[in-house]
């Protein structure tokens, strides 16, 4: 080919594919010219090329060796024939079609007058032509099934003639309800404080702020009266709804004592930038110290007293160097008044013990147990392998006294200084036994080791808790004696009102954001709640986002970290949830029914709470 203007050699096509292509087209015009000469369908007219079927609903072999593009406007039920046939080249590489059904060998052009679009083979037939060996000892080791391949001879389909299963003929028959995941309509319960939770739905949450008077002091009197409002499942206009906003006020408020309108009163623990440069009466005034802490201990006993009774379900002690958590009897699963505080310190603990107060460590209990368990299971195993040993070689003489093999183990635990294995192997003398204050100093060691550690928290149970109120009030470590909280009680929170407490309000406010969602952004409402958020509050206010936003919205959450162990289980048997009554701790039912499950987050707290459709998801 010549040269020309504006000629790339790019688009010059091979000369091995043409000839590769004018062979093949020279081959299956041989292999089709003596069927389709030979033999014509009575009922195809004479104008219509050559093993060519009308209305065909698949790729068929022309005369011409190419492919008839199919015919959208077929019917192929129309076209649907009972005979399966299929088109084997023989060892001459003849063209035949073969009957399925019956092994009958028929011309192509007899095969093309009833060709389905489909065509079906047997494991039996020879298709060594077209079928690998592997292919064939697959088909030779599957009986009962049948392999079917559609038209362009490349995609095979395996099935079983005796399934009739009709979710296998039919997918759409599946309904959409039977594999929809199912409804979770409560998350766990989480016992520990929370300093800030931000709420992010697709729906606006601009209703939740800015209340009127009426529905400001309306949802104040709910709360001192514990009057409850039932809504509905969704809510079309939440904003113009005057009761989903008088309970959302409701679920906001908390009591506190003391109160320091100029001094944030939690959290305590490492807060001294909120009390630096703030004004400090208190600090060099004993008189106002003492007065100070007998109002305390007044609102800490009338607390103790309503939680005995229960009409007060919990509430929290903070100070500047451990939380405390006092809970009803018939919540958390217990069936008894029960106490955590997190987190301790060697010094308070033996405090405690000298008051005789009785306290677990639930944590370090449980670490224990596990321990002990692979332990003992460890022994086993190399008790019986040392048996299996003894057997084979000189016989185990306890197993025939009927006795169990093994070692005695009264002699492992050494605990008590006992070194009697030193004189056995005969150098008791050369070495230098620890003496008692060693021993002592490592045990000592192990038990400082958990300070200020999640593992430290401490468990108080039954009447145990009352002993630990007087040792609370009566302990002169509480308080500060030094720095920016000299002199000052612990704060204590409460769901409920108590003596000296005063009313106060979470912070809401709702801001409308853009979020990145892949190349576009989405408007997405936001609901800030700032302060000391108590696990009842949280409850509410889920359970008014839920058919304000009709199902949707995520939550992200901020935990004070100290309190995040207290959802740690007690070691004593629990109660079944609902053996209490606790109708008149003022909290919503449905809070109750939540706070009465025991909770399966052990030492860690919630962190994210999904709602979609609904179906509560979470994280910790």
């Amino acid at each position: 080919m010549s040269q020309q203007a504006g000629y790339s050699p790019n688009f010059k096509r091979p000369a091995e594919i043409m000839r590769m292509r004018r062979k093949r087209a020279r081959s299956e015009a041989g292999a089709f010219s003596s069927g389709a000469g030979s033999t014509s369908s009575p009922g195809q007219s004479d104008s219509s090329p050559a093993c060519v079927r009308p209305f065909s609903p698949g790729p068929l072999h022309r005369s011409g060796g190419g492919l008839k593009r199919r015919n959208p406007f077929a019917n192929i039920e129309n076209t649907f024939s009972p005979k399966k046939k299929l088109v084997v080249y023989n060892d001459e590489g003849d063209a035949e079609a073969v009957d399925s059904n019956q092994g009958n060998k028929l011309t192509e052009k007899e095969g093309e007058e009833d060709m389905p679009r489909k065509r079906q083979c047997r494991a039996a037939l020879p298709f060594s032509a077209r079928l690998t060996e592997v292919e064939q000892q697959e088909l030779q080791d599957a009986p009962g099934k049948s392999l079917n391949f559609s038209e362009d001879d490349s995609l095979f389909e395996e099935e079983e003639e005796d399934v009739k299963s009709p979710l296998l003929k039919s997918p759409q028959a599946i309904a959409p309800a039977s594999i929809a995941p199912p409804v979770c309509t409560q998350y766990p319960t989480d016992w520990s404080l929370k300093t800030r939770v931000l709420f992010t739905s697709p729906l606006s949450l601009s209703w939740a702020e800015n209340p009127k008077a009426q529905e400001e002091a309306l949802g104040l009197s709910q709360h001192c009266r514990a009057q409850f409002t039932s809504l509905p499942h969704s809510i079309q206009d939440p904003r113009s709804c005057s009761e989903l906003r008088c309970a959302f006020q409701q679920s906001l408020v908390y009591w506190q004592h003391p109160t320091l309108p100029w001094i944030s009163l939690f959290p305590r623990i490492n807060a001294e930038r909120s009390f630096t440069g703030k004004c400090t009466p208190w600090a060099q005034d004993t008189a106002l110290q003492k007065s100070l802490m007998s109002e305390w201990s007044v609102s800490l006993s009338s607390l103790y007293s309503l939680l005995k009774t229960r009409l007060c379900p919990y509430f929290y002690l903070c100070s500047y160097q451990f939380t405390v958590l006092f809970r009803a009897a018939g919540l958390g699963g217990s069936g008894s008044i029960t106490a955590f505080i997190s987190p301790t310190t060697r010094g308070l603990r033996e405090a405690m013990k000298a008051e005789g107060i009785e306290f677990s460590l639930p944590l370090v209990d449980e670490r224990r147990k596990s321990k002990e368990q692979q332990e003992v299971e460890v022994e086993q195993m190399e008790k019986a392998q040392d048996c299996s040993e003894l057997k084979e070689s000189e016989g185990c003489q306890e197993a025939e006294e009927g006795e169990s093999c093994g070692y005695n183990n009264d002699d492992e635990d050494d605990d008590d200084g006992s070194f009697s294995w030193l004189k056995e192997m005969g150098v008791q003398d050369k070495i230098k036994k620890p003496d008692s204050i060693s021993i002592q100093l490592r045990k000592e060691g192990t038990a400082v080791s958990l300070d200020h550690k999640p593992e430290s928290v401490v468990c108080v149970e039954g009447s145990h808790t009352f002993t630990l109120i007087n040792f609370l009030i009566n302990c002169k470590s509480l308080v500060a004696t030094a720095g920016s909280q000299a002199g000052l009680p612990p704060t204590l929170l409460a769901p409920t009102a108590f003596r000296g407490a005063t009313m106060h309000t979470l912070k809401a406010r709702s801001v409308n954001v853009k979020s990145q969602v892949g190349s576009t952004y989405q408007s997405i409402s936001s609901l800030e709640i700032t302060g000391p958020i108590l696990p009842s509050s949280l409850q509410a206010v889920t359970a008014l986002l839920r058919p304000a936003q009709k199902g949707n919205f995520a939550a992200t959450l901020y935990t004070h970290a100290p309190s995040a162990v207290m959802n740690t289980q007690s070691n004593k048997q629990q109660c079944a949830a609902g053996s209490v009554d606790l109708c008149g701790c003022g909290l919503h039912p449905a809070s109750i029914q939540q706070l009465q499950q025991p909770s399966s987050l052990g030492k860690t707290a919630l962190t994210h709470i999904n709602m979609n459709n609904y179906s509560y998801t979470w994280k910790n």
